[in-house]
C-alpha cells in the first residue's frame, strides 16, 4: 500500500498494491501495523456497508461526541468522496478535499476524527464501506449542507441536476451555524 498525500495533511488517499491475472485479484485492504505508522494510530471499532444508486449524496456528517475518524472506500460502483475539516484551531479549518473512490481503482480515503464526510454516487449504484474509529452515536451526528457557499464543494452531479437527500441532510446546518471542534 502506498500513501497520497492531499491538500489537507491529515486526509489520506490510501492505494492498494493490486496483484491480479487472469483468475481475478488480490488485495490487501488494511494492516493495523500499517495503518499506524504511515496514517494514523487509531483502533477500529465499528465497520458499516451502504448501498445507494446513483445520484445519492450522503452528508456532509459528523459527532460532536464519540468522534469518529473514517477509513472509507467502495467495493462497487463509484463514489466522490469528499472530507471537510470542522476543527476551529486547524490551519486547514473549513477547507475540503475530494477524491474519487470506485471498485476500479481501489483507493481508500482516510478522514479523521473532526472531520465531516460526504459522498456522492456518479455509477449507476455504488457500495461503500467504512472502518470507524467509535461508534454511531445518533444524537451527537451533525449534518452541514453539502451545497454551502461557504465550502463551495465541486460535487460532480450527474447531468448538473440536484441530488437525492435524506430529511436530515435537506435540513442541514450552514457552515457557519455547525458547531466546531
Amino acid at each position: 500500500m502506498q500513501v497520497v498525500e492531499t491538500s489537507i495533511a491529515d486526509v489520506k488517499i490510501i492505494e492498494p498494491k493490486v496483484f491480479g491475472d487472469e483468475r481475478g485479484f488480490f488485495m490487501e485492504t488494511f494492516r493495523n501495523d500499517w495503518f499506524k505508522e504511515h496514517c494514523a494510530d487509531v483502533e477500529f471499532v465499528q465497520d458499516n456497508h451502504s448501498k445507494s444508486r446513483q445520484g445519492i449524496l450522503r452528508g456532509l456528517h459528523y459527532q460532536l461526541k464519540h468522534t469518529q475518524g473514517k477509513l472509507v472506500r467502495a467495493t462497487s460502483g463509484e463514489v466522490y468522496d469528499v472530507a471537510v475539516d470542522m476543527r476551529k484551531s486547524s490551519s486547514t479549518f473549513g477547507q475540503w478535499v475530494g477524491a474519487y473512490l470506485s471498485a476500479q481503482n481501489q483507493r481508500q480515503l482516510w478522514v479523521p476524527a473532526g472531520f465531516a464526510h460526504g459522498f456522492y454516487v456518479t455509477s449507476e449504484s455504488a457500495e461503500f464501506v467504512y472502518k470507524c474509529t467509535d461508534y454511531y452515536h445518533p444524537e451527537s451526528e451533525v449534518s452541514v449542507k453539502y451545497d454551502d457557499p461557504i465550502l463551495g464543494i465541486e460535487w460532480p452531479l450527474v447531468n448538473g441536476g440536484s441530488p437525492s437527500l435524506s430529511a436530515k441532510d435537506t435540513d442541514g446546518l450552514s457552515f457557519q451555524k455547525a458547531p466546531t471542534f
